[in-house]
């Protein structure tokens, strides 16, 4: 016979167990932002802008669907990454406790800062294509980015 306390589930000192779905999902999620933003420029980008001209060739387009939804794109994709850091944020994720949130809390203010002043810096010029394309709305990716850092903020004791 086996004793009480062996049956118990492991427990953290946080009073928290891992889950491992919760956390394979919150990864899921920004690797799929991340890969959507990169599918969409290396793959869609040139037929989204394609403007018609004498003489000019269209460019071959594998995705139609996406190219339909142009800019678009680049919201589903930092809307995936948001939500995906926002779900890492929850006590049963490593992020979501102890020091993890500290480190995703100044990590993700640190990203928005970043982001924001090398738009500011660099952006504006044909250096870093997602920057370009999004031109102003580069406040609103830092911004989003702070944002999720105050989601982390909230879950710190």
């Amino acid at each position: 016979m086996s004793k009480p306390s062996a049956r118990k589930p492991t427990v953290i000192s946080s009073g928290y167990e891992t889950s491992i779905p919760r956390t394979a999902i919150a990864v899921l999620l920004v690797v799929l932002g991340i890969a959507w933003i990169a599918i969409y420029i290396n793959f869609a980008q040139e037929a989204a802008e394609f403007v018609s001209s004498p003489g000019a060739k269209k460019p071959d387009n594998p995705l139609p669907w996406m190219a339909d939804l142009a800019k678009w794109n680049y919201l589903i994709g930092f809307g995936l990454i948001f939500t995906g850091l926002a779900v890492s944020a929850h006590k049963q994720t490593p992020l979501g406790r102890g020091r993890g949130v500290v480190v995703g809390m100044l990590g993700c203010f640190l990203i928005g800062l970043v982001w924001i002043v090398t738009f500011y810096f660099v952006g504006q010029d044909d250096v870093i294509p997602v920057m370009k394309d999004l031109d102003q709305y580069n406040l609103l990716v830092g911004i989003g980015f702070m944002a999720v850092g105050f989601t982390f903020a909230t879950k710190w004791e």
